[in-house]
């Protein structure tokens, strides 16, 4: 025991008897094996794993294992300790390396000498749960089900209760985006070259620059005023005068109306409308009398900037990333930015930049004070940019004071006039899910519709058709299925790499390297003109609601694009997709019995799913179980949305998906290990951790952060499987942990909280064989959990 810390707690922390009902439980098992000693043991008996097991739950139980150092990255070594129990419940772990722990407790050797044998078997456990598997062979049962999982990628729109600290954020944001691209060729014609007259007019106005005897601009020292220094101030006290002269000089040259933006610089006053206090160098905001000392939201950010002093600031790790970390910002809170234009500005170096649902882009670097026109022609571009040019969505129409939007549907055009924005998953990169909650045009009933929007790769089937078809087969508690569409903008399907980036090419970019590839799917991959949708561009959408094309038997791509070439030759759809079912999330039930009545609820539509369409939903978290109590709301009490992830249980092909995200807090700890296939008993799973984080996350319906758990949104997989496992597998720190957790409000829930924990973690572990009867295990608790509060409360 080197550690001097460790050795105080464990002289702190006595085993003292801790052990002996462990030695004398072997012991019975040893005469009943007819052993005398270690040396006669059967490494394969059945009895000698499960004393093993015994010997570790009697370790986990000592105060000393809570205060001991994880030897890895779990919170202390109760953790290490519950992953070492995983593992030997496996089966495949050599026992044999166990044996010294069970040899220094069984002969009681001092305190500290059975600690170093606990750490060395933990050691060992995590050699094995980290070592390099053998590839099996090819009739292998095992392959085919390897062949059908996919990794999790981490995303910052499945953040859940979180204070979205930086030094976190920044992390996940970096994952998100991947390779950011820059020096790609045309960038600046891509974005500006549709501007009406700005070529002509930012010549005209760099010639005024130019002239008199006190010049803007000299070509030989460039713009007056510049900052040898380049300071953030100083640089934004010459950037804010010299845009106003800009725009004073296009007006001499072209009178015609222009959108009048201003430059904001506030960079030590924080923007309004996110979680966390996010601060701006710059950037263009719709506002003419937007000033220095004005309050501004995220909302009317326009173009964001980042400042750098120093030229070599302008890399990925320092005004890249800043510059993404806005782009988010904005992205969250307008809800129909399809694309986000930005700015860097490193010492004198600027680049343009262009931020979408696959990650980033930006123009070649020019220096302002070498290329004034070019500088010029990028200031005025951004401040004559119309909406649609900017990245909003023009299918979003507003007149009169009225939002909404067109689609074609059995023939006829409706008009559904937008009530509310629901949610907007905050992030850059990914499908950038964002609901609305909206009605038909002239209907006096209001009848709520859903319209969902998100980006998808063009390999995976659509939502809309797996909801249709759920539908069809009278699924019960799923959002029921009205429209989808491919969303179209300016005549063409609205994707990434055609539309949003206008045909640019990454691969040509300066820093572009060639990506490992992987093999296409085995599975046919679907076009985006295959059969089920209309070949007609000239419309400003198309839908594909009305076709009769039955979805591809036994198969279904995931969500993520396994395009050769890694994310260079990854591109997004915008689909849309409609149901006729309005909610709100779960944890916004106005009692705790209604809330356990939807969660009842959501299981039984997810029962129905699975027997009757053979489909698994594997997304699910708080926000995709709807509670429904409006009196006059015809749509379902409890239901499930959201079949984005959706597989059919029994496909039989990969879905050479490169990865996918969800929400990690809600994951089940196999899902997490990614070690074994999408069964629907990581779904049911999924519906205890629900329960289990909004009864820690919400007193009644006010939400709130608790930093103990806050780290289930940053940490990788396998750290959070093990925190996952170390919570439920030990009857005692569970208990503990709800007790300091719940909040007051959901404190009478526990019972039934820890009922399904028995229910969905066997004997504290990990399930191994599928149990259908859980669904009916878990409904049956929660009935009789709100049987119980209904006679108390009442």
């Amino acid at each position: 025991m080197e550690d001097g810390s460790r050795l105080e707690i464990i002289k702190a922390n006595p085993i003292g008897k801790g052990l002996n009902s462990f030695r004398t439980s072997f012991g019975s098992t040893s005469r009943g094996l007819a052993i005398s000693g270690l040396d006669g043991l059967s490494l394969t008996s059945a009895e000698l794993k499960n004393s093993l097991l015994d010997l570790i739950l009697a370790l986990l139980s000592l105060p000393a294992s809570r205060s001991l150092p994880s030897e890895g990255s779990n919170i202390n070594l109760f953790g290490d300790l519950s992953v070492l129990n995983t593992t030997v419940n496996s089966g495949n772990f050599d026992i044999e390396r166990i044996l010294p722990l069970l040899r220094a407790v069984l002969n009681n050797e001092p305190d500290e000498v059975i600690w170093d044998n606990v750490y060395a078997a933990v050691a060992a456990s995590t050699a094995f749960t980290f070592a390099k598997p053998t590839t099996p062979p090819l009739s292998s049962p095992s392959l085919a089900a390897s062949f059908q999982q996919t990794p999790w990628l981490h995303n910052t729109g499945s953040f859940a209760n979180s204070i979205e600290h930086r030094k976190y954020v920044d992390g996940v944001l970096k994952e998100e985006l991947g390779q950011l691209y820059v020096g790609v060729p045309d960038f600046f014609d891509a974005y500006f070259g549709s501007v009406s007259g700005l070529k002509s007019v930012a010549q005209a106005v760099f010639d005024k620059c130019k002239e008199g005897n006190d010049p803007l601009f000299q070509e030989e020292s460039g713009w007056q005023g510049w900052p040898a220094s380049a300071r953030e101030r100083d640089v934004l006290s010459w950037f804010a005068p010299l845009t106003g002269q800009l725009l004073d000089f296009a007006a001499e040259n072209q009178p015609a109306s222009r959108p009048r933006r201003r430059p904001l610089a506030q960079p030590h006053q924080p923007v309004q409308g996110s979680t966390a206090d996010r601060k701006l160098d710059v950037g263009f905001v719709d506002d003419p009398s937007a000033g220095v000392d004005s309050k501004c939201h995220w909302s009317q950010i326009l173009i964001p900037g980042e400042l750098k002093s120093n030229p070599s600031a302008d890399r990925a790790s320092k005004a890249w990333l800043d510059l993404g970390r806005y782009a988010r910002e904005v992205f969250a809170a307008q809800d129909s930015r399809r694309f986000v234009l930005g700015f860097t500005l490193c010492g004198s170096l600027m680049r343009l930049w262009e931020f979408d649902r696959l990650g980033g882009i930006a123009s070649e670097q020019f220096d302002v004070n070498k290329e004034g026109l070019q500088f010029v022609s990028a200031v005025l571009g951004f401040l004559w940019l119309n909406e649609e040019q900017l990245g909003f969505d023009p299918t979003f129409i507003t007149s009169d004071g009225t939002r909404y939007i067109e689609i074609e549907r059995n023939n006829q055009k409706e008009r559904l006039i937008i009530d509310e924005v629901m949610m907007r998953a905050p992030c850059i990169a990914g499908r950038a899910t964002t609901c609305w909650r909206a009605h038909r045009d002239r209907d006096d009933s209001r009848t709520p519709l859903v319209i969902k929007d998100s980006w998808q790769f063009p390999e995976r089937e659509e939502e809309g058709e797996l909801l249709r078809e759920a539908t069809d087969k009278d699924v019960i508690n799923v959002a029921r299925y009205y429209h989808h569409e491919t969303v179209q903008v300016g005549g063409q399907d609205d994707d990434i790499r055609g539309n949003v980036r206008r045909g640019l090419d990454v691969t040509k970019a300066t820093n572009y390297k060639l990506e490992s590839t992987m093999p296409p799917p085995s599975t046919t991959v679907p076009s985006l003109s295959r059969k089920g949708r209309s070949s007609n561009a000239a419309g400003r959408k198309r839908s594909s609601s009305c076709t009769n094309a039955p979805l591809p038997p036994s198969k279904r791509t995931c969500s993520s694009s396994p395009v050769k070439g890694g994310r260079a030759k990854a591109d997004r759809v915008h689909r849309r997709v409609i149901v006729r079912d309005y909610g709100k999330p779960i944890y916004m039930a106005s009692s705790k019995t209604r809330l356990l009545a939807a969660l009842q609820g959501c299981i039984a539509g997810y029962k129905s799913l699975h027997t009757r369409d053979g489909m698994l939903q594997c997304d699910i978290s708080p926000n995709n179980l709807m509670v429904n109590e409006d009196e006059d709301n015809p749509s379902w009490p409890d239901f499930l949305i959201d079949l984005d992830l959706a597989i059919k249980e029994d496909r039989e092909k990969a879905s050479g998906a490169r990865g996918k995200t969800g929400t990690r807090a809600f994951m089940a700890i196999g899902v997490l290990h990614d070690d074994e296939p999408h069964s629907f008993m990581h779904d049911l799973e999924s519906f205890f951790w629900v329960l289990f984080w909004i009864c820690i996350h919400y007193n009644g319906s006010q939400g709130r952060v608790v930093q103990e758990f806050d780290k289930w949104n940053y940490a990788n997989t396998e750290e959070l499987a093990k925190l996952k496992l170390g919570t439920v597998s030990d009857d005692e720190i569970f208990r503990k942990t709800i007790l300091e957790h719940f909040t007051e409000y959901y404190q009478p829930l526990i019972p039934c909280v820890n009922s399904l924990r028995k229910a969905v973690f066997p004997g504290g572990g990990r399930w191994r064989i599928p149990n259908p009867k859980l669904y009916d295990e878990m409904e049956e608790i929660l009935r009789t959990a709100r049987d119980e509060l209904n006679e108390v409360e009442g």
